[in-house]
């Protein structure tokens, strides 16, 4: 990706690690709200973020532009350019509500959503994630958080049928501690850790680091301190019209994942799932229109 296509948004993502913490949190704050945040006078952008009118100043030169006012220019050239999108011409998602019906803007939300997070990641670098998480001669691991165990368990459930050896770890509890110690060098963790990051899932990937093992990161887009730990990290945009961030792009990256670690592994991930079927049938436990 060349420097000319690279959106405001894209800039700030891609120097998180370079800026200070003040910066930081003022990336944070245009991320939260983007691009609306960085719409209104420089004096009212830092007075959101609650840093200073010469942090902002600072880290509008960090991302390339002389000043505020090219800065403001560029990001109303990318709303332009976004209005002549054909998808963002669509008047209505849902057909019959207005098109600030919630339903419409949420999906507005999302699609934006996709679009960016599609644009920042690297396809070999995912396709490196898949060959690991195929690869059978190491322990999988996969940990999730408070909120974001749902999308561990879901992993979970789908690889713990295409493949052997592997363990679903939950970071809040106590127990977490105990599987660490079986983890041998070249095991792979596969984590989630969004907004708000846990110390707990920060210090199991520490250990887990330190005992040789690859990490896989599923974060956000202001992404988890893990992210310095990771040898592969997905930062997916979430941020939607409602107090709770979205996981549809996390579980598009999830669901894309086990579709090609299926196909890696077909051979004996279709001996396992004719196997379960039959326990199935044993059990007894789905009903069959036959």
């Amino acid at each position: 990706m060349t420097e000319a296509v690279l959106t405001i948004s894209d800039r700030i993502q891609s120097q998180l690690d370079d800026l200070t913490r003040a910066e930081r949190q003022l990336a944070h704050s245009i991320l939260e709200n983007y691009p609306a945040s960085g719409l209104g006078p420089l004096s009212a952008l830092a007075k959101d973020a609650e840093v200073s009118v010469p942090t902002v100043a600072r880290m509008v030169q960090k991302l390339g532009f002389s000043g505020y006012p090219e800065f403001q220019t560029e990001l109303r050239e990318e709303l332009k350019a976004k209005a002549k999108n054909p998808i963002a011409k669509h008047d209505t998602w849902a057909e019959g509500a207005p098109s600030e019906h919630l339903l419409n803007r949420f999906t507005d939300a999302v699609i934006d959503n996709v679009r960016h997070t599609l644009g920042q990641i690297d396809p070999a670098e995912f396709d490196l994630a898949c060959r690991l998480s195929a690869d059978t001669n190491h322990h999988l691991y996969i940990v999730g958080g408070r909120v974001t165990h749902t999308l561990a368990e879901y992993l979970f459930l789908h690889m713990q049928v295409i493949r052997p050896h592997i363990t679903h770890i939950e970071s809040t509890s106590n127990a977490w501690p105990h599987y660490l110690l079986d983890v041998k060098e070249g095991d792979l963790f596969i984590i989630f850790d969004m907004r708000r990051y846990e110390n707990n899932t920060l210090k199991l990937a520490e250990m887990a680091h330190a005992k040789g093992a690859k990490l896989i990161l599923f974060t956000d887009q202001w992404r988890s301190p893990v992210h310095h730990l990771a040898d592969v990290s997905f930062s997916s945009r979430i941020v939607v019209p409602s107090a709770w961030d979205s996981a549809v792009m996390p579980l598009l990256l999830l669901e894309t994942m086990i579709s090609s670690v299926q196909n890696l592994t077909w051979g004996d991930t279709k001996d396992r799932m004719e196997e379960l079927e039959d326990m199935f049938d044993q059990t007894k436990l789905f009903r069959k229109f036959t």
